[in-house]
């Protein structure tokens, strides 16, 4: 009798998605669904989605899911969590919307500690709107969406997420992780389910900062795309678990 050893995750609704080639939007998709999975939480699990690359979240997560107005998620998931306090609610969302004008919902959600997860795809370009750069956007960094580049004298410098999140006394758990191997793939994954019990075990806020690669507006291939995160993304962002409330709080950097 054949036994299945491999398959799609029961979290995902398996429809085709609408990401650019070499998007690691899906392997993001994926790793947050075989955690559901592996966590037998589907049932129990509310996903709040944003505007951005991943405004069609809904079609892919075979989960109960609300779709929140530009930057807003992080207090949306706050009233879904706060109203059904016994459910498991994460939101999904991109530098533009997390960072930009979503900053000041994340920020106090994180400030307030509270009790939801926030899974933050940092690819540092606007993948959807044009003409502007991302607030996580390296200094010089030209894509298809800032052709100018970033100068910092004009447009300050990039925002740090995790370890502006981690100076605050409200978070439970903040970790950056990468998505450029399958190395790093896998510590992203026991990130994402250190952030999942986090909020099971009621401890608090917890977000995982995961840096992925867009190949098409950094006008690179899949291949130069996932050398460039390792050799220049990193380097500005580095990985590691930056604050753990249930462990012992790790150093600026620590590996994950």
């Amino acid at each position: 009798m054949e036994k299945r050893v491999f398959g799609p995750p029961a979290a995902l609704t398996g429809a085709p998605t609408h990401y650019c080639p070499g998007c690691s939007h899906g392997v993001a998709h994926r790793l947050l669904a075989e955690v559901i999975d592996e966590m037998d939480i589907q049932s129990r699990t509310i996903a709040v989605g944003s505007i951005g690359c991943s405004a069609l979240a809904d079609f892919y997560f075979a989960l109960d899911m609300v779709m929140a107005l530009h930057g807003r998620a992080p207090a949306t998931a706050t009233g879904v969590k706060r109203v059904r306090p016994d459910k498991l609610v994460f939101t999904y969302q991109g530098d533009g919307d997390l960072a930009a004008i979503g900053a000041a919902e994340m920020l106090h959600a994180a400030a307030r500690g509270e009790n939801i997860s926030v899974f933050f795809v940092n690819n540092a370009v606007y993948g959807m709107t044009g003409g502007q750069m991302a607030p996580t956007s390296l200094p010089g960094q030209v894509t298809r969406t800032s052709p100018a580049g970033r100068a910092p004298e004009l447009a300050g410098h990039p925002i740090k997420v995790a370890e502006l999140l981690a100076a605050l006394e409200g978070p439970a758990f903040i970790s950056r992780v990468s998505l450029h191997s399958p190395q790093a793939i896998t510590q992203a994954k026991r990130a994402v389910r250190r952030a999942f019990e986090t909020q099971e075990q009621k401890l608090g806020f917890s977000l995982v900062e995961m840096l992925a690669i867009c190949p098409v507006n950094w006008r690179m291939t899949p291949r130069q795309a996932c050398a460039w995160v390792e050799n220049t993304l990193i380097p500005f962002y580095p990985l590691g678990v930056f604050r753990d409330v249930a462990g012992k709080d790790k150093a600026k950097g620590a590996a994950a």
